[in-house]
């Protein structure tokens, strides 16, 4: 099964989506005019059931097969919110909303899933019911997991989820995939350091905060270096210092640190959080000063059913030919991972050629990756539920 000529044929018309929705970019779970349209476009393409509303503003689309012996429903997820950044790629199509652009390529995600809504539904080629899920708030919103507790699973029955991703600097038409962990567990925690301010040339009348701080930000780093097992992966970062004090000439009263945890493991994940509690703390106390820690577990580690994978790699190959199933996990998060906790399943990269990493405000999604990643999405419905 090579890249099916029917999206060939579709290409214009799906690019035209893609370039509508990178136009009107939209956040979180802002994304009424995007929902919207995708509902409107499933019921044009005459789905059995579509459903809005899903996880606030997610939209569900139920096409059924010819037949429907083996009563299995195979889920396939796209992602359709955007990132508040300022769009600098001087395209006719660029965002009209300044500040808001398609920095992650959800745009193409989306129309690639809706071409594949299309085929699905024109052909109905399968034994059994596929679920088309358009999600919000993938960026940081946690929109997957909102879906979840909205019940899709049982609602429609879903035993299976799949789901992809662009992937700049791999191959246009190429994919790379691995079993178990693809993304990281994404936390983040916020350090407050309270200590006694003063001035700064008194600076032993005073508990120094800004040192105590810069000595707990050395300090998480032998977390990672000296806690975690070499084999493991994990990173701690500290990303944002804001202190109380503008002035020169003033030790701030309060220091406050935030950052991101990430792990593939759920024992490192334990560690990391109990380690940065145990470094702030302790290091604040050496330093006659106190630190109030608040960890939040943010998305899981999105981990690949090793059945699902070979499945997912098999449809892969069938249109790329030789795939990349030796990729490093990536450290990245992801949200999908909530429906992977739900049933097995497996996440994809689709490459999107040599153009500006996802998040950079000179990104964009690579239209000719199109009829490779809509094959793969209705692919997985025909391969895993194969016509009576």
């Amino acid at each position: 099964m090579p890249v099916k000529n029917r999206f060939a044929e579709l290409l214009p018309e799906i690019t035209a989506w893609r370039r509508d929705f990178h136009e009107h970019p939209e956040l979180l779970y802002d994304v009424h005019r995007t929902a919207g349209r995708v509902a409107d476009l499933l019921r044009e393409f005459g789905c059995d059931e579509v459903v809005e509303g899903i996880g606030q503003t997610g939209v569900i689309g139920v096409i059924k097969g010819k037949t429907n012996t083996r009563d299995r429903t195979i889920g396939l997820r796209a992602d359709m919110d955007a990132l508040p950044i300022i769009e600098q790629t001087g395209l006719d199509y660029a965002s009209k909303t300044p500040g808001k652009m398609h920095a992650c390529g959800h745009d193409g995600h989306t129309a690639m899933l809706l071409g594949a809504a299309k085929y699905l539904a024109e052909t109905r080629n399968f034994d059994g019911t596929a679920v088309v899920i358009f999600q919000p708030a993938e960026e940081g919103g946690a929109g997957g997991e909102a879906m979840i507790k909205d019940g899709i699973v049982d609602r429609w029955g879903i035993d299976e989820f799949y789901g992809m991703h662009n992937m700049p600097g791999i191959p246009v038409g190429s994919f790379a995939i691995k079993p178990g962990p693809m993304m990281a567990a994404a936390d983040q925690f916020d350090i407050t350091v309270t200590g006694k301010g003063g001035h700064a040339a008194k600076p032993h009348e005073c508990i120094d905060t800004t040192l105590t701080a810069a000595q707990i930000i050395v300090a998480l780093q032998s977390i990672v270096s000296r806690n975690i097992d070499p084999l493991k992966n994990a990173v701690v970062s500290v990303c944002t210092v804001a202190t109380d004090s503008t002035a020169h000439n003033v030790i701030p009263q309060v220091v406050k640190l935030k950052g991101t945890a990430r792990s593939l493991d759920p024992a490192v994940r334990a560690q990391l959080e109990e380690g940065i509690k145990r470094v702030a703390t302790n290091m604040a106390t050496a330093m006659g000063a106190r630190a109030d820690v608040q960890y939040d577990r943010g998305y899981p580690v999105t981990m690949n059913n090793d059945a699902a994978t070979e499945w997912a790699a098999d449809v892969a190959r069938s249109i790329a030919g030789d795939i990349d199933m030796d990729m490093q996990p990536m450290m990245g998060g992801e949200d999908f991972s909530y429906m992977l906790n739900e049933r097995p399943g497996a996440y994809i990269w689709v490459g999107n050629g040599d153009t500006a990493m996802v998040h950079h405000p000179a990104y964009n999604f690579n239209d000719d990756a199109i009829p490779a990643g809509s094959s793969w999405y209705a692919g997985m419905v025909e391969a895993r539920l194969p016509a009576a």
